[in-house]
């Protein structure tokens, strides 16, 4: 007589498909009983209340100084390279070859100066023709616009000088003394320069000559005499 077939005895297929059928059925119940608000509050208030103790975060810390820089490198002094050693050439026995010669060039041949023949002198050109004398001014001619003014000098009303001196003037266009000279002394000198300087004050009226502004000499008398 052969023994009865256990649970384990089930494939293994249609085990797996048994838990899942009951797992299923669980599920449901579950979710049935959820729906009711009685059953739903009971369960919330059997939910355990999980706190998480979260440790507060640490202070941060300073960094730490960043090391300074380290100091760039010097530069190594450049070292010449060594001179390139200096190989001397074999001296050679060849001769020398001769050395080159210039010829002399060609002398060049200066042509015959030209002859020049002087050129007899030109004449002298002749000499300008003297400038024609001043005329003289007749008295008539002489008209003042200022008369000789001419200072007897202290010295000679002292010692009693008298005389009349005769001045030579040459009276331009614009009727101005340009030069003056003594044509008779009155025989003494200061009475003579006195006279000068009494026309070389004065001004003429221009004298004319046909109509026409011209210049002349003139002769001045100025007397010199002491009242009695």
């Amino acid at each position: 007589m052969s023994a009865p077939h256990s649970r384990d005895d089930l494939p293994p297929a249609l085990r797996r498909t048994a838990v899942a059928a009951i797992l299923t059925l669980h599920g449901v119940a579950a979710w049935g009983l959820l729906q009711v608000d009685v059953v739903r509050e009971a369960v919330g208030d059997a939910v355990p209340l999980f706190v998480d103790l979260i440790a507060p975060p640490a202070p941060e810390q300073p960094k730490p100084p960043e090391p300074p820089a380290p100091p760039p490198p010097r530069p190594l002094p450049k070292t010449p390279p060594p001179p390139a050693p200096l190989i001397a050439a074999a001296p050679t026995t060849e001769p020398a070859p001769p050395a080159f010669v210039a010829p002399e060039p060609p002398r060049e041949i200066a042509p015959p100066e030209p002859v020049v023949v002087a050129a007899e002198p030109a004449p002298p050109a002749p000499p300008p023709p003297p400038p024609a004398p001043a005329r003289e001014l007749p008295a008539s001619a002489i008209q003042y616009l200022e008369q000789p003014a001419p200072v007897y000098p202290r010295a000679s009303r002292r010692l009693g000088e008298t005389g009349q001196a005769i001045v030579r003037v040459f009276v331009d266009a614009d009727g101005l003394p340009r030069q003056l000279q003594i044509a008779q002394s009155s025989g003494f000198v200061r009475l003579d320069e006195a006279a000068l300087e009494g026309v070389r004050g004065a001004r003429f009226k221009p004298p004319t000559e046909n109509g026409r502004p011209t210049a002349g000499w003139a002769r001045i008398p100025i007397p010199f005499e002491l009242e009695k």
